[in-house]
C-alpha cells in the first residue's frame, strides 16, 4: 500500500472535521424544527374556533402502565332571546358572547375531554328579519358565532338531542349538524344524513369510553310520527334524532342494549348515557327518570348525566339489580347559559335555582390487566350572573369550589351574597348523594351532608 503524504492525511483530516460539523449543524437544525413546530402546534390548537384537531390525542399506553381518563360536563346552554340583544354587535348577526366562560373556560380547556348541551338550533340567518331572525323562546335560533366561544372555552363534545331540536323544522336540524361539523365539534344526540354516526367511542389517554345521549319525545302523531314539542318530524328527520318515547318505553330499553352492543364490539371500556329528561324546574328526579336510570345501571351503564329541568337535581348511586355493578347518576346539571332568571320566573322557579349549575367530572381509570372502573366523581356548583354594562345585560358562569369561593372574585357585596346563596342552594341538592358516590368510589369528599 502506498503511504500517504503529510499532505494528503492533512486534507482528509480537514474533510473528516468539516463532515463531522456538518452532521452536528444538521442535527441541532432538526431539534430545533422538531421542538419549534411542537410549540407552534400547541399554541396553536386553541387559537380558531374552527380547527378540527382534537385536544386529546390518544396516549400510546405502555405495558403495564395504569391509565386515567377525566371527562368534565356543565348543564344546558339555552340562548334566550334578552342574551343576544344585549350582546355587543361584532357585525350584522354577529354577537359578542365572551363574557360567558371568560372565568370556568380555563377549567374545560385543561381537562381531557369537556361536554356541554347545546339546547337550540342553529338554523342560520334570516335577511330583512331583526335580530338577522335569530329567536329565544319557544323556537330558539341562534347565530353560529355561539360555537366560536363555546368552542373557545374548550368544549370538545356538544350534545344535540333535546326538546328543542326541531325548533327550526328539518332544515334547522340537519345545518346544526353541519355547523357544528364545520367548528370541528365531536357531537351525539342528532344527524344531519342516517349516515352519521348514534353514538361515539372516543378513546381518551388509551381508555375508550362510549358516548350517546337521547331526548325524550312528547306524544307521537296520529300516525306514528316522533314529536319534539309539539312539532311532528317530518319522514325524513325520524331517524335523525335519538329520542324515547315515555310510552313504549320497552322501545328505548331495547335501542339502548342495542346501543350498548355496539359501543362494545367497537371496544368501549366504559359506556355513559346522556340523557334529556325529567320535569322542568322539579329539583327531584320523577319516577320515570329513576327508573329509566336503573334500568340503564341493570345493563351496564357506568355513567349517566341529565339535562332539561334546568334547575340541579341529585346526583345518586345506583346498584344494578342481581349483580355489584353500579352507576353513577347525575340527574340534572341545571343551567350553565340562560336568561331563566327568579324575576322572570315568578311562576314556575321564583326560588333561584334557574340560575344554578354545576361542572360535574367522572373519572375512568384502566389498570394494566385491561381492567376498567370508575374512580372518582367531582362536583363544582356554578351561578350565572346577570350583570349590566353601559345599560346592556351580560352574562358570566362563575364557579364555587367551596363557600369561600364567591369572596375570590372581587365582585360587589350583593353579588357575592347571590353566590353563597347559589352554592348552599346547590350543595342542599347533592350533598348526600354526592357523598355516598364519593366514599363508594374512594375518592375525595367535596360536600358533606
Amino acid at each position: 500500500m502506498k503511504r500517504r503524504t503529510k499532505r494528503q492525511q492533512a486534507i482528509i483530516k480537514r474533510r473528516i472535521f468539516l463532515c463531522s460539523v456538518l452532521a452536528v449543524i444538521i442535527a441541532i437544525g432538526a431539534c430545533l424544527y422538531i421542538g419549534c413546530n411542537g410549540i407552534k402546534k400547541s399554541a396553536s390548537t386553541k387559537e380558531s374556533s374552527t380547527v378540527s384537531e382534537p385536544k386529546t390525542t390518544p396516549l400510546p399506553v405502555k405495558k403495564g402502565e395504569t391509565v386515567t381518563a377525566t371527562v368534565i360536563n356543565t348543564g344546558d346552554i339555552i340562548l334566550h332571546d334578552r342574551i343576544f340583544k344585549d350582546a355587543p354587535q361584532i357585525s350584522e348577526g354577529v354577537f359578542d358572547f365572551s363574557d360567558f366562560f371568560k372565568v370556568a373556560g380555563s377549567r374545560f380547556k385543561e381537562a381531557d375531554y369537556a361536554v356541554a348541551n347545546l339546547e337550540v338550533t342553529l338554523g342560520g340567518p334570516r335577511e330583512g328579519k331583526p335580530y338577522s331572525g335569530y329567536s329565544g323562546y319557544p323556537a330558539f335560533n341562534s347565530p353560529d358565532c355561539l360555537l366560536d366561544y363555546i368552542k373557545d372555552a374548550g368544549f370538545d363534545l356538544l350534545l344535540t338531542a333535546n326538546n328543542h331540536s326541531y325548533d327550526t323544522g328539518l332544515a334547522g336540524l340537519k345545518r346544526t349538524v353541519q355547523k357544528v361539523k364545520e367548528y370541528g365539534f365531536e357531537f351525539i344526540g342528532t344527524k344531519e344524513t342516517e349516515s352519521d354516526h348514534t353514538y361515539v367511542v372516543k378513546d381518551i389517554n388509551g381508555i375508550k369510553i362510549g358516548m350517546v345521549c337521547y331526548t325524550y319525545e312528547t306524544k307521537s302523531a296520529a300516525d306514528g310520527r316522533k314529536t319534539l314539542n309539539g312539532s311532528v318530524l317530518a319522514s325524513e328527520a325520524q331517524n335523525l334524532v335519538n329520542s324515547f318515547d315515555y310510552n313504549e318505553i320497552d322501545a328505548f330499553y331495547t335501542d339502548a342494549q342495542n346501543v350498548i352492543d355496539g359501543m362494545k364490539n367497537d371496544g368501549a371500556d366504559a359506556v355513559v348515557f346522556y340523557m334529556h329528561w325529567g320535569e322542568e324546574y322539579q329539583r327531584s328526579p320523577n319516577t320515570w327518570q329513576k327508573t329509566i336510570a336503573q334500568k340503564l345501571c341493570n345493563m351496564g351503564v357506568d355513567v349517566i348525566v341529565g339535562g332539561h329541568p334546568h334547575v340541579l337535581q341529585p346526583v345518586e348511586l345506583l346498584h344494578a339489580e342481581g349483580s355489584n355493578k353500579t352507576t353513577v347518576c347525575a340527574y340534572s346539571l341545571g343551567n350553565a347559559i340562560s336568561n331563566q332568571r327568579r324575576e322572570l320566573l315568578k311562576t314556575y322557579c321564583p326560588s333561584g335555582h334557574s340560575e344554578d349549575g354545576a361542572i360535574f367530572s367522572y373519572t375512568f381509570t384502566k389498570t394494566p390487566d385491561g381492567v376498567t372502573t370508575l374512580t372518582a366523581v367531582d362536583f363544582v356548583p356554578t351561578w350565572l350572573d346577570k350583570y349590566t354594562v353601559n345599560g346592556k345585560y351580560r352574562y358570566t358562569m362563575y364557579p364555587l369550589d367551596d363557600a369561600t369561593a364567591a369572596d375570590s372574585y372581587g365582585l360587589g357585596s350583593a353579588t357575592v351574597a347571590k353566590l353563597k346563596e347559589s352554592y348552599e342552594r346547590s350543595k342542599a341538592i347533592v350533598a348526600k348523594g354526592l357523598t355516598e358516590c364519593q366514599q363508594e368510589l374512594g375518592c375525595e369528599i367535596r360536600f358533606k351532608d
